[in-house]
C-alpha cells in the first residue's frame, strides 16, 4: 500500500438528475427522477431532493411514483450526460495518463503517475481544484475521496456526498472502517450480507475479528480472503487507464408483451443496427452473435453463434441474430429483448456470403414491413387501439430513446414527445416536453442561463415544434472564479469560497447576475444508487 493518499475517486452528485437540474431553471431545488417511465422502467438516478421521500436508483418506477408522486419524471437523455462525462474526464486527464473510468459519472485516477501529488497537502489541494474546475466548466457538483488504495478512495467519496472531498490519512484506515458495515466493502452484496448477519457479523471490524480461516468456511476461499484482506484495509488493486472492452450490446424492455413473430423479428433486426452502430463508434469489431430473449415468465434465454471471421456489417450481424431467433420459441409473448457481440477485434474479415443472405433476409423484411404498413392504413390509420393512439412499436424508435426512428412507413402515427426532452419552436424558442398525452405536448421555454420559463401547450403534430439538440450548461456564462470577480459584480451574495463552491456560485450571463446553476450537495442528502450519483 501507498504511504500517501494518491489515489483518487470522483463520483458526480446524482449524475443524470443534477444535469437536468442544471439545464431545467424551474427544477432547481425540486424532486428530479430520471428513468424509464412505462410500466416496467426502472429509476436511474433521483436528486437529493426525491430521496427524502425515499426514492433510490434501480426502484422501479411505480413503486418511485408512490412515495413521490409530485416529483419530475423525466425520460434520460444519454447523449446530453456522455458530453458532460467527456468534459469531465478530460479534466482527469490533466491530471494524470491514469485515469481509470468506471462509468459516465465516476473514475478512479492515479495523481502520483501524474507528478501532482505526492503528499497528503499536494493531494487535498489537487482535490479541491479539480471540484472547482468541474462546476467551472459544467455548472455540477461532484465528490473526491483520497486514500492510499482505490477501495478505501471510493468509500471516502461516497462519505464526502454531497458536494464535498474527504482524505483519508494513511495508518488511519482500521479505525475508520472498524464500526462500518460490511455492505460497505466492495463484493458485499444483500445475499452475502445476509449470509454475513446471520454469522453474527454486521461490521468491518467484526469481520476482521472472524478471522481469514472463518470467512472461508463461510464464503469460499477466494470470496472470503478477499474480503479479509479488505477488512484490514489492504487493496494493491492498480488504477488501469484502459479497460479491454469484452463486448457490445444493446437490449429493450417493452412495456406490453410482443406476440407478433413478424414484429420480434422486426425489433431483433433493430436491435442489430444499434449494436452495430455502437460496435463502429467504439472502433471494434466482432466474431461472435449474441442474442439475448426474455419471455412472458421472466425466463431470460440467450444464444450464441460464432463467426469464421470479426465483422461490423450490419447485414451479417442482423442475418446471425435473425437465424439465431428461430430457435426460440416466443409464442407466450416477449418482454425484452437484446442483440450484442463478443470477441471483439479492431479488424474486419467480411463474410461475404453471409451479406448476400442478409441482403436476400433485408428485402424480405421490407415486404413484411409494407405488409404491416398496409394494414395499418386499411384500418384508418392506426391498427389495434380506438383511442387513436398507435400500438408499441408502430411508432418511430424516438418514442424509445429519442434517436433516429425505425424508418417504418407508418406516415399516420403520431409524433411522440418525452418527458424532459429538448425542443424548438418557431416562434418561442427552446424548451423542453413537461408532458404530452391525448394529442397534446405541454413543453416549458427555459435554457440553463435563464429564469423559469414559461409553460405552453401545443398538438403534437405542430409543424413549428420540433426536436432539437440539447443547450449546453455552461455557454458564453461564466462562473465567478475569484473573489476579485465577485466583488465586481454589483448585489452579488458574498459567501462562495474561491467563488467556485457550493450552490452559491454565482452565475454571469450577459453582464448581468441571473440564477445560480445548482450544486446537486445544495439540498443535503445521502448516498446514491447503482447509476449515477
Amino acid at each position: 500500500m501507498r504511504t500517501a493518499p494518491t489515489i483518487l475517486h470522483l463520483d458526480m452528485d446524482a449524475f443524470y438528475a443534477s444535469a437536468e437540474q442544471a439545464a431545467k431553471p424551474s427544477l432547481r431545488g425540486k424532486a428530479v427522477i430520471v428513468g424509464g417511465l412505462g410500466p416496467r422502467g426502472v429509476v436511474a438516478t433521483a436528486s437529493y431532493e426525491a430521496r427524502r421521500f425515499g426514492v433510490h436508483s434501480a426502484m422501479p418506477m411505480g413503486q418511485a411514483r408512490r412515495l413521490a408522486p409530485n416529483a419530475a419524471y423525466l425520460v434520460p437523455r444519454f447523449s446530453f450526460y456522455r458530453e458532460i462525462s467527456e468534459q469531465v474526464m478530460r479534466l482527469l486527464r490533466e491530471l494524470s495518463p491514469l485515469v481509470e473510468p468506471l462509468s459516465l459519472d465516476e473514475a478512479f485516477v492515479d495523481l502520483e503517475a501524474g507528478g501532482v501529488a505526492d503528499d497528503e497537502a499536494s493531494a487535498r489541494a489537487v482535490g479541491e481544484r479539480l471540484r472547482a474546475d468541474i462546476l467551472r466548466g459544467t455548472g455540477l457538483s461532484g465528490s473526491v475521496g483520497l486514500a492510499a488504495s482505490k477501495m478505501l478512495a471510493k468509500i471516502a467519496s461516497e462519505q464526502a456526498k454531497p458536494d464535498g472531498l474527504l482524505l483519508i490519512r494513511p495508518g488511519t484506515e482500521r479505525g475508520l472502517l472498524g464500526p462500518m458495515s460490511v455492505r460497505t466493502l466492495p463484493g458485499v452484496g444483500p445475499a452475502t450480507g445476509d449470509h454475513l448477519r446471520r454469522a453474527g457479523i454486521t461490521t468491518v471490524e467484526e469481520l476482521a475479528e472472524a478471522g481469514e480461516d472463518e470467512l472461508v468456511r463461510l464464503l469460499g476461499k477466494a470470496h472470503g480472503g478477499a474480503l479479509y484482506a479488505m477488512a484490514l484495509a489492504r487493496d494493491e488493486r492498480p488504477v488501469v487507464a484502459e479497460r479491454d472492452t469484452k463486448s457490445v450490446s444493446v437490449e429493450d424492455t417493452y412495456d406490453v408483451d410482443i406476440h407478433d413473430r413478424v414484429r420480434v423479428r422486426m425489433e431483433v433486426a433493430r436491435l442489430a443496427d444499434r449494436c452495430v452502430q455502437r460496435l463502429r463508434a467504439a472502433g471494434h469489431s466482432g466474431r461472435t452473435i449474441v442474442l439475448k430473449v426474455r419471455r412472458f415468465d421472466f425466463s431470460t434465454l440467450t444464444r450464441s453463434e460464432t463467426l469464421r471471421g470479426p465483422t461490423d456489417d450490419p447485414g451479417v450481424v442482423r442475418e446471425a441474430a435473425a437465424r439465431l431467433l428461430e430457435s426460440v420459441d416466443t409464442t407466450g409473448g416477449v418482454r425484452l429483448l437484446g442483440v450484442g457481440v463478443s470477441g471483439l477485434a479492431d479488424y474486419t474479415q467480411e463474410d461475404l456470403f453471409a451479406q448476400a443472405q442478409a441482403q436476400a433476409q433485408a428485402e424480405a423484411d421490407a415486404d413484411a414491413r409494407a405488409e404491416v404498413a398496409s394494414g395499418v392504413a386499411g384500418d384508418g390509420g392506426v391498427a389495434g387501439d380506438g383511442d387513436g393512439v398507435a400500438p408499441e412499436g408502430a411508432v418511430d424508435e424516438v418514442a424509445r430513446e429519442g434517436e433516429t426512428g425505425s424508418g417504418e412507413p407508418v406516415a399516420s402515427a403520431e409524433r411522440r414527445w418525452h418527458a424532459g426532452h429538448d425542443v424548438r419552436h418557431a416562434v418561442f424558442g427552446a424548451g423542453w416536453v413537461q408532458g404530452s398525452g391525448v394529442g397534446r405536448v405541454t413543453v416549458r421555454f427555459e435554457t440553463p442561463g435563464s429564469a423559469p420559463g414559461r409553460v405552453r401547450t401545443f398538438r403534437t403534430d405542430d409543424p413549428e415544434l420540433e426536436a432539437a439538440e440539447p443547450v449546453p450548461l455552461v455557454e458564453a456564462v461564466a462562473v465567478v472564479a475569484t473573489v476579485a470577480a465577485e466583488e465586481a459584480v454589483e448585489g452579488v451574495s458574498p459567501g462562495v469560497e474561491g467563488g467556485v463552491r457550493g450552490a452559491e456560485a454565482v452565475v454571469v450571463a450577459g453582464g448581468e447576475a441571473v440564477v445560480p446553476l445548482p450544486s446537486a450537495g445544495a439540498s443535503g442528502g445521502q448516498g446514491k444508487g447503482p447509476s449515477g450519483g
